[in-house]
């Protein structure tokens, strides 16, 4: 039974796999048993951080393969591999994703499907200004030439990291690596409702999504009804968990506005981030309409996604 399923998987190449969220994609997807690529480059051997990310890839069975997004040759020989082909390249290297769509275009292979570098909020639907308006104008151009050059696509719209926004209880900018016990700056009225979802679930969601002929040229939202929360509701449920009231600081709107251009880079993407996810509601003022969307944890009731008040319990 195991043989059959694995045989119809679809073989996955990850570019950008050593980053952030890129590494959850292909440890999700070489534990989900797809056949597993991955596209490095040679310098990130040695790099202490990097090389152990590729050796924990190889443990997992993970081919590497060399390359790089300026190498074009690189890339049409990567996807002369696969089926399937997910981008988790990071903000300098957005619009070097045009490499990667002419190179599947001239590997002249069938490529049944790309997901382009998103795995934030919703770049065809954002209130976002300054910075985060800007790197997210760089994926919706991406996206318009994925769709002018007819490369069957799935768009990944996971939200908020964990590690980034709820580890930190939605202060994103402060790069705590647990929630903090004494006091908390609190965005707008705090009451905007976000998504918060970890890393492990937008991998193992993503890995249900890439084979699936309902999320084919449609874009793919993980809203789980558990992890739609506030700041406020964070905040609440965290001093729940560890029997103190924090202090709290508000940043108005009107002060937020007038930080973001003040501050220095990447303090004023982080900031500007804040405003569009916790003051103006940017991941949850929209419906998904089934025309462009669909929603992964309907798609997907099997997968067992951990809640906000489930993650913050390992900080206690």
């Amino acid at each position: 039974m195991t043989t059959s399923k694995a045989t119809e998987q679809s073989k996955i190449l990850v570019i950008g796999g050593t980053g952030y969220i890129g590494k959850f994609i292909v440890e999700g997807s070489a534990k989900s048993g797809h056949q597993t690529f991955a596209l490095v480059r040679e310098s990130s051997l040695s790099d202490p951080v990097k090389g152990k990310i590729v050796q924990n890839f190889k443990d997992l069975g993970v081919t590497i393969l060399y390359g790089d997004l300026s190498d074009k040759e690189s890339l049409v020989k990567a996807i002369q591999h696969v089926d399937v082909v997910i981008s988790t390249v990071g903000l300098s290297q957005l619009m070097n994703q045009i490499n990667i769509i002419s190179a599947i275009k001239e590997s002249g292979k069938h490529i049944k499907r790309f997901l382009p570098s998103e795995f934030g909020n919703d770049v065809d639907r954002t209130v976002a200004i300054g910075p985060a308006k800007s790197e997210f104008a760089m994926k919706a151009e991406i996206r318009r030439v994925v769709e002018a050059e007819g490369v069957p696509y799935t768009y990944v719209i996971n939200n908020c990291f964990n590690g980034y926004f709820l580890a930190t209880l939605a202060q994103c900018e402060t790069r705590l690596t647990s929630p903090p016990r004494d006091k908390v700056t609190i965005y707008g009225d705090g009451n905007a409702k976000a998504i918060l979802n970890k890393e492990e679930d937008i991998a193992a969601y993503t890995m249900r999504a890439v084979d699936d002929p309902r999320t084919l040229n449609k874009t793919v939202y993980i809203n789980p009804p558990k992890n739609i929360v506030s700041q406020n509701d964070v905040v609440a449920l965290w001093e729940s968990k560890i029997g103190t009231t924090l202090e709290k600081t508000y940043v108005s709107e009107e002060e937020l506005l007038k930080k973001i251009p003040e501050s220095p880079h990447p303090l004023d993407l982080l900031l500007a981030l804040n405003h569009a996810i916790f003051v103006k509601g940017d991941q949850t003022w929209f419906t998904i309409e089934p025309s462009f969307g669909v929603e992964a944890s309907q798609l997907y009731p099997d997968v067992k996604y951990t809640s906000v008040d489930e993650y913050l319990n390992q900080f206690v």
